[in-house]
């Protein structure tokens, strides 16, 4: 085994077994870089397993010198023993004898040639790979960035829907407190007005005197057919992709309140509203935040949803 052509072959950046093999199968480096080209895509335990079967080869009747090796089956004839493995591991064939025909080798300059052109290809199929590595980073940093922007948009819409709901949970116990406030405040009425009774009673009965039956309270006027102006709500007019929606809410209602209904309702997901007359734009935690009255749009307006 050459140890020069060896060190080249790893230079170059082949494994060691295989460059072994190659330099093993072949003359040279020229030699050695071809059969590494052709056998590049076969696994090394299965040119193992070919290196240890060998090829048959017969002998040269009469006890003339051998000068060289041909294939019985295909004709082509080989300089070295190890010419002739290579070609029996590549084409299959088994059937060998040896020559008299002296074959001329490669000159220097035809080796020189070769080895250069050995070179080359194996310089232009490290570049191809390269580009395939390039490419297929390229390809997993797409699929990072889509991930990433996927997850991005996932947990804002996340963030959304909980800021929704804590505004809704916001409004609903503002709400009871203030149905609680009027229970109380009903309670303490009935309490004062139960007490002036009871003390009108106890006064009547030391004076001796009965207390007359409260009168009929008089039956409320019939209601106007108008209805009494009120600010206590807001009348929308939303307009959609899918065209004009007219809602009305409390006056309390948050913006975020009305994108939940515009999502539960109709399906829409709203990122931000748009009142052209006077211009503006409710987007963001701050402003969607904002009730209605806040917002001035009370008693009614016209918003852009999207």
């Amino acid at each position: 085994m050459s140890q020069s052509v060896l060190e080249q072959l790893l230079e170059m950046g082949f494994e060691k077994q295989r460059a072994e093999l190659a330099v093993k199968k072949s003359d040279g480096l020229p030699d050695a870089m071809d059969w590494l080209e052709r056998t590049q895509d076969t696994p090394i335990d299965e040119l193992l397993e070919e290196e240890s079967s060998g090829a048959n080869v017969a002998k040269v009747d009469g006890g003339a010198v051998a000068m060289s090796l041909v294939c019985n089956e295909c004709g082509k004839k080989f300089r070295t023993p190890n010419e002739a493995e290579f070609h029996a591991n590549k084409s299959g064939h088994t059937d060998f004898a040896e020559s008299t025909e002296e074959i001329a080798p490669l000159t220097e300059e035809e080796k020189k040639k070769r080895l250069e052109e050995l070179r080359e290809r194996v310089k232009a199929k490290r570049a191809g790979q390269s580009e395939a590595e390039k490419e297929e980073q390229k390809r997993n940093e797409k699929i990072r960035q889509k991930a990433t922007r996927e997850s991005h948009e996932l947990k804002e819409e996340i963030q959304r829907k909980e800021q929704m709901k804590e505004a809704a949970k916001k409004r609903q116990e503002k709400l009871d407190d203030i149905e609680a406030k009027k229970r109380i405040k009903a309670k303490i009425e009935a309490d004062k007005e139960e007490r002036r009774r009871k003390a009108e009673e106890a006064k009547a009965a030391r004076e001796g005197r009965s207390i007359p039956a409260p009168a009929a309270a008089p039956a409320p006027a019939p209601a106007t057919a108008r209805p009494a102006a009120t600010h206590n709500e807001a009348r929308l007019r939303l307009q959609t992709s899918g065209g004009n929606v007219m809602k009305t809410f409390p006056a309390d209602t948050t913006l975020f309140e009305v994108a939940q209904s515009l999502e539960s309702e109709n399906g829409l997901t709203v990122t931000k509203f748009i009142q052209n007359f006077p211009r503006k734009v409710f987007e963001g935690n701050l402003d969607l935040g904002k009730t209605l009255k806040e917002a001035g749009l009370v008693p009614s307006a016209a918003l852009i949803v999207q």
